[in-house]
């Protein structure tokens, strides 16, 4: 006979100690922060000073800012520039600065003609629709077969009149515009220079313009030549006319701004080496207002939660720009430490780094190094910069050191651009003449790089070459 025993629980008491990280708000924000953009960071602090009373901009010549959090570095007052007012350089004169100049849009140039046609209230109506379907270029991007289907049958509106309403749109200024393509822009172009162009080169153009585009920049002149009935010259004559137009008329109307970058870090030589600084210009500075600071400290619990709240969020918003902004120089500071050679002699001195790199010589995640990296930009002697620029895979070298494959393309560049216009150099030419500086690549690494960077194969560059000859 077998007995069995129920089993016993013991209980006990064990210590065991772990570290664990939390993503508390306040790192939750240094996080967000850091990985913004110059002006991503601006539009965060502009929200934060609408939010928050007790937040306020240090004003450039306000005297309580001086003990900022976001105070320069001594180092940086070389790139204070003064930003005084004209209003403040008229001594009690009464100036008041010239009005803005607004430059009429596309659309408002196309109604402006409208208005002076004779058309009636239906076509005049589908024209204005028509026009708020034109892309910056002056496309016409959606078919006329879906506006159709936007109004109400009972209008009885059928598609001849929206064709009729774009004859009248694309009869406009500037010629091209309402097209849906490339090829029909080129043709409404063509059809205003009738009068003006010989009849052939006319019509040798209206066929290139229609389906041999991608065949006339690769430059196959005899085959387009026999292909389309004309004489080369007669073709030639054409491309010339084609070069002419606009492909994209609306651009000339565009309102966009044009797009421009504040660099974050500077590059400079101090003591024969080169070393990164801060752009005060692009680090804004807060504060937190001194009299809601004051109140809240002297009245404790009596100031009340929401303010004490507040005055958290203030204080930590000013570290959390701090913070972004010394992990940022920290970074910069070793990249450019790391790529000496680079702001002496250009982009073929650039040396292989990649963000472990960075991150192990700064006990720093990869992560961070790469927020710290992405749409951060350096002012260098060369030009501004992109912090990522500078992390580029290695190439080997024949006396076994390393470049990088940045250097290789700059290097590409360079032998492309002194190669004779009649003569372009192979891939095969291109890979013997880096071997001769010491890079040793293949073939198809040698077009890979050409292909990144935008350069064409060297027929394609023939080619072009004799047709820039002839014209």
């Amino acid at each position: 006979m077998r007995v069995i025993l129920p089993m016993q629980s013991r209980h006990s008491i064990e210590l065991r100690q772990h570290q664990k990280l939390t993503l508390t708000p306040q790192l939750r924000q240094a996080i967000r922060l850091l990985q913004c953009s110059a002006q991503d960071l601006e539009l965060e602090i502009a929200q934060a000073l609408l939010d928050n009373p007790l937040l306020e901009r240090v004003e450039e010549y306000d005297t309580e800012g001086g003990g900022s959090e976001t105070e320069s570095l001594p180092d940086d007052r070389d790139f204070e520039v003064s930003a005084e007012p004209a209003s403040r350089l008229r001594d009690g004169e009464d100036y008041a600065p010239p009005e803005a100049i607004v430059a009429p849009t596309l659309r408002q140039h196309l109604l402006e003609q409208l208005r002076l046609t004779r058309a009636g209230d239906r076509d005049r109506i589908l024209v204005e629709l028509l026009i708020e379907e034109l892309d910056d270029n002056g496309y016409l991007t959606t078919p006329l077969e879906e506006l159709a289907l936007l109004l109400p049958a009972e209008l009885d509106i059928d598609l001849s009149d929206w064709k009729a309403a774009l004859s009248l749109l694309q009869s406009f200024d500037p010629p091209g515009v309402g097209a849906a393509s490339v090829s029909e822009c080129m043709l409404l172009q063509l059809r205003r220079l009738e009068y003006e162009v010989d009849a052939e080169v006319l019509e040798c153009a209206r066929k290139l313009a229609t389906g041999h585009l991608e065949m006339l920049a690769s430059g196959k002149l005899t085959g387009l030549s026999r292909q389309l009935g004309h004489e080369q010259g007669v073709l030639i004559d054409a491309r010339r006319l084609l070069l002419k137009l606009n492909p994209k008329p609306g651009r000339n109307w565009a309102a966009d701004v044009a797009d421009y970058v504040r660099p974050e870090v500077f590059v400079r030589k101090s003591g024969g080496v080169w070393k990164a600084y801060l752009n005060p210009a692009a680090r804004p500075s807060l504060k937190v207002d001194a009299a809601y600071d004051q109140i809240i400290r002297q009245h404790g619990d009596a100031g009340g939660e929401a303010l004490r709240s507040r005055l958290r969020e203030a204080h930590g918003l000013i570290k959390s720009v701090q913070q972004r902004f010394d992990t940022i120089l920290r970074v910069a500071s070793a990249v450019v430490e790391h790529q000496q050679a680079f702001f002496e002699q250009g982009e073929q001195a650039l040396r292989p780094l990649v963000l472990r790199d960075i991150a192990q010589e700064l006990q720093m995640h990869e992560s961070t190094v790469s927020r710290s990296t992405k749409q951060k930009y350096l002012q260098t002697p060369w030009g501004v910069y992109e912090l990522k620029h500078f992390f580029t895979t290695a190439v080997g070298l024949e006396d076994g050191d390393a470049t990088s494959n940045a250097a290789v393309r700059s290097m590409i560049h360079e032998l492309v651009a002194g190669e004779p216009a009649g003569k372009p150099l192979s891939d095969n030419t291109i890979a013997a003449r880096l071997a001769e500086r010491g890079v040793v690549i293949a073939r198809r690494t040698v077009a890979k790089y050409r292909e990144a960077a935008g350069i064409p194969p060297a027929a394609q560059r023939r080619a072009r070459a004799r047709l820039d000859e002839a014209r």
